[in-house]
């Protein structure tokens, strides 16, 4: 992690932090993900398990006690350095739909093991795409993408990384998905920081902006990708793509769209 200044939890600080970054970092994170394997630090990619593990945990990259989604490094930094600040920032929600039919037709045990594959499928294609994985929410994963993690470009790479989830989870397949996923991704202004308490603190993002990506995920059908307009713009997709004005629960007014579906892309423009 950065040194931070004299005054670590400034706002001016972190924004710096975020939206700038540290280019030795992101080398480092570039090299952590290709070393095998899951589970990782949600934050620095390091691998917690498989022939890396050993080396990590000489280095402090072991989970931390009081939260093993994080590295003892990466955690130590977070919690003792609270704050955070206003950016721009691209999410990636996706969940697994009718997913209460699907428990009603396994055991509890099968469900589990399915929600199990779900998650790791969906932390490899999120750390492939220079994201983070702000958290699990029951049948759904959080991901975030910002210049820290992802630099300039991480509209495009929310964008590739919903399309490459719905990939990994078989929508492109003849016989259909293993599990049926439908996704939403949306760029904006989001609180972007540490929260929590020193039994528990994490890197999340805050606003309405992520309001709108999880009502996205919720509208999509399976094998579909909703992408806000702005978005879309932002990740370089086709202009010449149809668009849909989408009444979204709780929101004023209707948020334009942009439907990609597994499958289904070419002309798409994802660059």
């Amino acid at each position: 992690m950065a040194v931070p200044p004299s005054d670590p939890d400034s706002e001016a600080f972190w924004r710096a932090y975020l939206t700038r970054g540290d280019s030795l970092e992101r080398r480092v994170r570039r090299i952590f993900r290709v070393l095998p394997r899951a589970p990782r630090c949600q934050l620095c990619a390091a691998p917690f398990a498989g022939p890396a593990a050993p080396l990590m945990r000489a280095i402090g990259k072991r989970p931390a006690d009081k939260n093993p989604t994080v590295c003892q490094t990466c955690f130590t930094f977070i919690s003792k350095h609270h704050g955070g600040a206003e950016i721009e920032v691209s999410l990636l929600f996706a969940d697994i739909r009718g997913s209460t039919t699907l428990a009603e037709q396994m055991s509890a045990t099968a469900f589990r093991a399915l929600l199990d594959r779900f998650y790791g499928t969906a932390s490899t294609v999120v750390f492939d795409h220079d994201g983070g994985v702000d958290k699990f929410v029951g049948d759904e994963v959080v991901a975030m993408f910002f210049p820290l993690m992802s630099g300039p470009r991480h509209a495009s790479k929310a964008v590739e990384a919903a399309v490459a989830l719905l990939t990994a989870t078989g929508h492109a397949d003849p016989s259909g998905p293993w599990v049926p996923v439908g996704a939403g991704v949306h760029s904006g202004l989001a609180w972007v920081g540490a929260v929590g308490d020193d039994a528990h603190t994490e890197i999340t993002a805050l606003g309405d902006t992520v309001n709108t990506t999880a009502r996205l995920a919720g509208a999509a059908e399976a094998g579909e990708v909703l992408v806000t307009a702005v978005a879309a713009e932002s990740a370089g997709l086709d202009p010449g793509l149809a668009r849909r004005a989408l009444a979204l629960k709780g929101k004023a007014s209707p948020t334009d769209v942009v439907s990609l579906r597994v499958g289904g892309l070419a002309g798409a423009g994802i660059v």
